[in-house]
C-alpha cells in the first residue's frame, strides 16, 4: 500500500462522489440540509488538486493532506468529520504500510470521527458504515486474508451499515430534529463513507 495507491484511492472517490452527488443530495434533502453531495464533490475536487500540487512523499502525508483540505473546504458537518478521520488516519499511520498498520490507522480514524460528533452504532450516522468496515478490516487482518480481499471486506460490511440505517430513528445530527419522520431514509454520511471504501477497495485489485 504505497503512496501512489493512496493517491488514486481520493482520485477514485472523488469520481464516485461526483457520479452520485445528486443521489447523495437527495438523501440529504430528505432528512438534511441538502447539500451532501455538492458539498463533499467539490471537497474532493480540492484534495485532488492540493495532492497534485504538493506531491506528498508518503501514504501519511496523502492522508494528512486530504483530511486538512475537507476541513477547510467542505461546508456543513461531513468536512470537520472526514476531516478528522483522515488526518487521525495520517498521525497514526506508519510506513512501510501494512494491512495491519492501515487497519489500525483506520481504527483510530474512526475513534476521532465517533469523539468529535459524539456518535456510536446505532445513531444514523457515517459511523454506522465506517465502524463495521473498521471491524472487517481487523477481522481480515486476523485471518491473514490478502490485502484486494480484506478491501472488499470492508467495503460490504460499509455498504450492509449504510442500509441497515434506513430503518433507524436519527440521533444525533440535523436529521434527530425530525424523531421518527428520519425512519425510512439512508443516512447519506452512511452512503458517503461506502463511495469512500469502494474506492479504496476498487484501487488496490
Amino acid at each position: 500500500m504505497d503512496t501512489d495507491l493512496f493517491v488514486a484511492w481520493f482520485e477514485e472517490t472523488a469520481r464516485l462522489v461526483r457520479e452520485e452527488r445528486d443521489r447523495l443530495t437527495r438523501l440529504d434533502a430528505a432528512i438534511g440540509d441538502a447539500d451532501h453531495g455538492t458539498n463533499l464533490d467539490r471537497g474532493l475536487t480540492e484534495v485532488c488538486k492540493a495532492l497534485a500540487d504538493s506531491a506528498p512523499e508518503s501514504p501519511a502525508a496523502v492522508l494528512t493532506t486530504a483530511g486538512t483540505t475537507l476541513i477547510r473546504r467542505v461546508g456543513g458537518a461531513s468536512g470537520p468529520l472526514y476531516g478528522s478521520v483522515f488526518r487521525q488516519m495520517g498521525k497514526a499511520l506508519l510506513t512501510p504500510v501494512t494491512l495491519a498498520g492501515f487497519s489500525a490507522a483506520f481504527e483510530a480514524g474512526v475513534v476521532a470521527v465517533e469523539r468529535l460528533g459524539k456518535a456510536a452504532l446505532g445513531d444514523k450516522t457515517m459511523v454506522d458504515a465506517l465502524a463495521p468496515a473498521s471491524r472487517a478490516l481487523a477481522l481480515a487482518v486476523r485471518d491473514g486474508v490478502s490485502v484486494r480481499e480484506a478491501l472488499d471486506q470492508a467495503a460490504r460490511a460499509a455498504a450492509e451499515g449504510a442500509k441497515a440505517t434506513i430503518p433507524m430513528q436519527a440521533r444525533k445530527g440535523r436529521a434527530s430534529y425530525l424523531g421518527e419522520r428520519s425512519i425510512g431514509h439512508e443516512d447519506p454520511g452512511a452512503a458517503s463513507a461506502v463511495l469512500f471504501m469502494t474506492a479504496l477497495a476498487t484501487v488496490a485489485g
